[in-house]
């Protein structure tokens, strides 16, 4: 039996487990995003690392907010939002968003369709209308169908076992 084998921890998902669950979930490395919208107390951010592509045709894709969030119910209830795929070079965005919603004071920040606030210098930017909302759990699950995208080339930020790094194409 090799070294791997013999450190293999085995559970069930409950609340004796919880932090457990939590850790496994976390050895799926995934990249970072911050998704925008405009809310009734001007433009809103957060940053999130549960998007993923849905449908080529029609164009979907998703995420996933947090009803424990603060900022929940404007995203549940957004018309229309953006998701920026953050370059590698974008960590300070990430952990601006993670912490402030509200502050836009930003260099470069133009809006977008449904007068939502767009971010400069992602690797791809998605700006969607709100196609549908599912509950998820203490999530919810926001499809949004794409209007309009831009992408660069670059880098990518990700997030792997509660730290950041490098996604590199090659």
């Amino acid at each position: 039996m090799d070294g791997a084998a013999m450190n293999e921890q085995v559970f069930s998902p409950d609340a004796a487990h919880e932090r457990d669950f939590r850790d496994a979930l976390g050895r799926f490395a995934t990249g970072v995003t911050v998704v925008t919208t405009h809310s009734d107390k001007g433009p809103l951010g957060i940053t999130a690392n549960s998007f993923a592509a849905l449908s080529l045709d029609p164009p979907l894709v998703m995420w996933a907010p947090g009803r424990f969030s603060r900022r929940f119910k404007a995203f549940e209830a957004a018309g229309h939002f953006a998701i920026h795929v953050l370059a590698e070079d974008q960590l300070w965005l990430a952990r601006h968003f993670a912490t402030d919603g509200l502050d836009f004071a930003l260099d470069g920040v133009t809006t977008g369709l449904g007068e939502v606030p767009l971010l400069p210098g992602c690797l791809a930017r998605f700006e969607c209308r709100r196609h549908a909302v599912h509950p998820g759990g203490d999530h919810a699950i926001v499809v949004g169908a794409v209007q309009r995208l831009q992408t660069r080339a670059g880098a990518g930020l990700s997030f792997f076992s509660g730290h950041y790094g490098r996604i590199d194409a090659g």
